[in-house]
Formats: C-alpha cells, structure tokens, sequence
C-alpha cells in the first residue's frame, strides 16, 4: 500500500486503494488504521490518503544504518573481486552514488568519488533499482531482464571501457531504494562470480535492514 501510495502524490480514496489492490474496502480501512496512527499514511481534507511525514524518519534511520552495513561489506567484496563497488541510492528518477570502496590491491581499477548522480534509467546501477519496481510502458529491455534474473549488467555507460554489474537492495516497504554494484575495465573473465558475491553482498546488507516495526528484514546472513 506504502508503495502504491508513493506512486500517487495526489493520494487516493479508501475506494480507489481498494480497487488498486484488489481488496475489500473493510480491509482497507484496517490496514490504513495503524499506519495512519503512526504518522505513515495522512488522510487529507477531501478524504484522499497520502504518504505521511513519519515515513520522512523511518527512512533516515533505514538510509542510516544502509550506509552502515553497507560500508564494511562493499570493502570487503571489493578486495575479494580486486574491482570497484559502490551503493547508489536513489533520489527521485536520479541515482546517487552514497559510497565508493576500492580494492586496496589490484593491477588496475576504475576510481570515482561518492556524489556521481545520474539517472536511473543509466548504468547497471539505476538499471537494478528500477528492476526492484513494477514494470513501466516503454522502460528498458534491460531493466525488464534484470526484473527477471535479479541483477543488471551494463557497458560503457557511465564510463567508457566500463562494465558494470548491480543488484537492487530492497527497503522496508519491499521497494527498491538502492543498488550495490561493481564495476570493471574491460572484460572481467570471471563475471558470473562477480555476479554471485554481489548477489550474497546485497542479501547480507537487506538482511541487517530494520523493518517498520524494528525488527530485521531477515536473519542475518553470515559470509561462507
């Protein structure tokens, strides 16, 4: 509901949601109870429903720890590819590079700073966010292949001779609010092993992300 209710800045009737989400209007009516009690949704004069401001702290404290988790295990599975990985986070139709973590030994690696924002709509890494959403009329092929295997893969967007790889991580509202992905000059021969680690990486990061009520996404996933 949090999601379809994003989409909608306007808001929506009771009946509208209903018909969106295939349920009764008693259900909604329960289900838009507890979240308007905790300043998630808002109802608005002429009876529309709107995201509430309470979702404002929810997310500063998910993006907080995001950048946490993600830190320690971006340096880690950039050591263990000898590539380059950021998190990217996404911004509106934009996504923005929040962290950066380079190889402390490699032969040679891609080097950019946190900042870079571009649109999602370019490169591995807003090609995965985007994949984590409904589908949309006219999007990418690419970003309708990553919603099918779990990951994107793209070359020579952000950086000629640059080839990338991203995996969306999903927030607590089951949307995707970021990606983590890795970068290479070249041909990486090993890809598919790339493609693995980056996969297990995003688990064990979604896995120590709080839910709305406090709890974790899922158990915490330990390395192999």
């Amino acid at each position: 509901m949090l999601t379809l209710l994003g989409e909608r800045p306007l808001g929506l009737t009771v009946s509208a949601i209903s018909e969106e989400m295939g349920t009764h209007r008693a259900g909604i009516y329960r289900l838009l109870k507890p979240l308007e009690a905790a300043n998630l949704v808002e109802r608005r004069p002429d009876g529309r429903f709107t995201l509430g401001l309470g979702l404002l702290n929810l997310a500063a404290n998910v993006r907080s720890r995001l950048q946490e988790v993600a830190a320690q295990e971006l340096q880690e599975l950039a050591n263990e590819l000898s590539c380059t990985c950021a998190l990217t986070i996404r911004h509106g139709e934009d996504g923005v590079v929040a962290i950066v973590q380079e190889p402390v030994v490699s032969r040679m690696h891609i080097a950019y700073r946190p900042g870079l924002r571009h649109p999602l709509t370019q490169a591995a890494s807003g090609l995965a966010i985007l994949a984590g959403d409904n589908p949309r009329p006219g999007e990418r092929p690419e970003i309708t292949k990553a919603r099918e295997v779990g990951f994107a893969v793209t070359r020579d967007e952000l950086f000629t001779g640059a080839s990338g790889v991203a995996v969306p991580v999903l927030g607590p509202e089951g949307r995707a609010t970021a990606s983590v992905s890795v970068v290479w000059l070249g041909v990486n021969p090993d890809e598919s092993r790339a493609i693995e680690a980056l996969q297990a990486c995003a688990a064990r990061i979604m896995a120590a992300l709080p839910k709305e009520n406090g709890e974790r996404l899922a158990q915490p996933i330990s390395r192999k």
